[in-house]
């Protein structure tokens, strides 16, 4: 990394004044220090001269004289400096008649950044020209570097709020190439250190349109070859420039697949937050890195990364723990009952949601096979910790032959002494051994579905209220349930959708259980293929078909 390019550098230099001699003689004296000078002899032709060039091929200086022939020095100054393109060009005075100190304050006032009178000495004109161009660049320098920390600002925020290894790679690249990378790769393994993702993102050309980023996979094997360049198995953060051979055999590591990234040398920044963990790698083209102030920004953008793919991992191990703690409260096997066949799905919502406190049971009770779907108001681990006592609770009340309106008055008692402030709904259907009725008794819960053998379904839509609220419960109904009758048990994951009626997604569940195959199996997973593609809730669903 190089620091920046010197402030008193030479410089491309308008040179404006109707006299070829004074042109002459100041361009002399400017192209004698290097500097290259373009000419004009009017205030049309230089505003023209301008507005036609592209602004990063602008001249850094414009020389004006006062007394030109169209215009006066003063309007082409306050020209230039209310025109977006050219308002940050510095402009400097030349009169030889205008010497007066009115004369130099309107010019002053009027836009110009300095002021000098004829007869001109050589060496006032370069430390002029030296000292404007010093102040212009490292004002310059600090409003990209202010443009620069915002986008890093902007491309962290943008890493944090990711919700997969994807979005962080795209984020990064990004992120990049706002920092002043002519292309960017990002590399990092994912979350649960299964797949390599890969972005590669280069400016689209247009100014208006979106950089192009391509996304691919890989082996952990690529970072692995990576390592041996730069960090190693130390923490931290490193650059390093990599010719174009090493980058190629460091890509060719990676047998799974061809990235298609281009094979040239690369500036390689890596960042590692923990012992053991996978490097971080962000590669650049080399100019990207070689100012230091740019280098530093895109270290921290690869460090930024290295905290948010961290705080992903953490995340993902946390809901991997906390669903193997829920998973733990579901019954391990459902008991095998003459004449009911049971299927039973448990689906968690996505990895960047907390767990819920759904749940399904199962039981034999001396009245009966006893089914149970239920939820806990709430997403968190205390939600699973009060399901699982809840299902402990509900199998102990109803091994004792309880009925079920009273499992439901036990339950909501235990609820509001021992959680109080937390509710919960269940629905209990009790089987009766001839398979021929069931007895309902539902505490604020979706309805059961009942299909008859004839094909034709309904909701059984009796019930009382949640429990947690230490509420009375109305008596259990009677259906009566017809040989080759199936049940269905859901939660509101199946079929709830923010901003979408509820009664919309409880006629499309019953039309699609009425058309469902004979499998209990087939149907349950067709249900969950049909209405859980997005759910942002967990979703337990029960089928019973009795004989």
């Amino acid at each position: 990394m190089s620091a920046p390019v010197p402030d008193t550098g030479p410089a491309t230099v308008l040179v404006l004044d109707d006299n070829a001699t004074t042109r002459y003689i100041v361009g002399s004296w400017l192209r004698r220090a290097g500097h290259q000078v373009v000419e004009a002899v009017d205030g049309t032709q230089a505003l023209a001269l301008l507005t036609g060039t592209p602004a990063h091929e602008l001249p850094e200086i414009a020389l004006v004289d006062v007394r030109l022939p169209d215009m006066t020095g003063f309007e082409v100054c306050e020209r230039i400096k209310e025109r977006p393109h050219t308002t940050d060009l510095p402009v400097v005075h030349i009169s030889a008649t205008a010497i007066e100190a009115s004369d130099r304050t309107q010019g002053l006032h009027r836009g110009a950044d300095a002021y000098l009178t004829e007869p001109l000495d050589p060496a006032e004109l370069q430390a002029t020209v030296t000292a404007v161009l010093r102040y212009t660049r490292a004002r310059r320098r600090a409003e990209r570097l202010a443009d620069r920390v915002a986008a890093l600002h902007r491309s962290t925020l943008a890493l944090y709020g990711a919700a997969d290894a994807d979005a962080m790679v795209t984020a990064a690249a990004l992120g990049a190439i706002e920092l002043g990378a002519a292309r960017a790769s990002t590399i990092v393994l994912g979350p649960h250190r299964d797949n390599l993702h890969l972005a590669h993102c280069v400016p689209s050309g247009a100014a208006e349109s979106a950089p192009e980023v391509r996304l691919s996979t890989g082996s952990a094997a690529l970072l692995d070859a990576l390592a041996h360049h730069t960090l190693g198995d130390a923490t931290g953060t490193d650059t390093v420039r990599l010719t174009a051979v090493q980058w190629q055999d460091a890509l060719a590591t990676d047998l799974t697949q061809d990235h298609g990234l281009p094979v040239e040398p690369v500036t390689l920044l890596v960042a590692r937050t923990k012992p053991g963990r996978p490097l971080v790698a962000v590669a650049v083209d080399p100019s990207a890195a070689e100012d230091l102030d740019q280098h530093r920004l895109l270290s921290q953008l690869t460090q930024a990364t290295a905290l948010a793919l961290e705080a992903l991992r953490s995340q993902a191990e946390e809901h991997a723990l906390a669903l193997t703690l829920q998973r733990s409260f579901l019954p391990a096997r459902l008991p095998a009952t003459e004449g009911v066949d049971l299927a039973v799905r448990y689906e968690p919502a996505s990895d960047r949601s907390e767990i819920g406190g759904d749940f399904y049971e199962a039981i034999e009770t001396p009245a009966g096979l006893l089914l149970a779907i239920g939820d806990v108001a709430g997403h968190s681990l205390e939600a699973a910790m009060v399901m699982g006592e809840l299902r402990h609770a509900l199998r102990a009340y109803a091994i004792e032959g309880h009925d079920p309106r009273t499992l439901l008055q036990r339950l909501d008692a235990l609820l509001a002494q021992v959680r109080p402030g937390i509710t919960a709904t269940v629905c209990l259907v009790l089987v009766e051994p001839d398979r021929r009725r069931v007895h309902i008794a539902n505490a604020g819960h979706l309805p059961p579905l009942l299909r008859l053998p004839d094909g034709s379904a309904h909701f059984l839509t009796e019930h009382g209220i949640l429990l947690g609220l230490n509420l009375p419960q109305p008596p259990a109904a009677t259906h009566d349930t017809p040989p080759g009758s199936t049940l269905l048990l859901v939660t509101d994951g199946l079929v709830e959708v923010p901003g979408e009626n509820l009664e919309i997604g409880l006629a499309a569940l019953r039309e699609s259980f009425a058309r469902a195959p004979g499998d209990l199996d087939e149907t349950g997973g067709l249900l969950l293929e049909s209405f859980a593609k997005a759910q942002a809730d967990d979703v337990a669903l029960l089928l019973a078909r009795l004989h």
